[in-house]
């Protein structure tokens, strides 16, 4: 077997770009990904958010043995075992777009706690708890708007 070309490594480092890009977008939100790309565009970051782009969204959230709503949980629980409680928001955030209920998330962090620490999900739950009430509030902030 011979070694890819040049070209054929390019396109399938792009077509695995293009759809961990919409995987990404669709769980994270639009706002929060061109906001990462945008902070993280030198020549010296770039480079790992094409990686996190490629190998987390695009190749291992593309795959059809979970589902998306499946892969939140394990994120939350494997960000709050790492103690990774920025990350953490954004996937909390993302489990909801997934279909996750708060009591879903909640009994995540639950067993977070029982089986990496308490420290650990009394940390993750402040943080999810944050994101959960910022996330109603801006539902309310939109139905107002839509009724004005």
């Amino acid at each position: 077997m011979t070694p890819p070309t040049e070209a054929e490594t390019a396109a399938a480092h792009a077509t695995l770009y293009a759809a961990g890009l919409e995987v990404r977008t669709a769980v994270a939100g639009r706002e929060h990904v061109e906001r990462s790309l945008a902070a993280h565009s030198s020549t010296f970051s770039r480079p790992m958010q094409e990686l996190a782009t490629e190998a987390g969204w695009g190749w291992m959230w593309t795959r059809l043995g979970l589902e998306h709503k499946t892969r939140s949980m394990l994120n939350i629980a494997m960000l709050c075992a790492l103690n990774r409680m920025t990350e953490l928001a954004v996937h909390v955030r993302g489990a909801v777009r997934n279909g996750c209920t708060e009591e879903e998330i909640r009994e995540v962090l639950l067993q977070v706690a029982v089986y990496v620490g308490m420290p650990a999900g009394l940390e993750g739950t402040r943080v999810a708890e944050g994101v959960l009430m910022r996330m109603r509030e801006e539902a309310e902030v939109q139905q107002s708007e839509g009724q004005a």
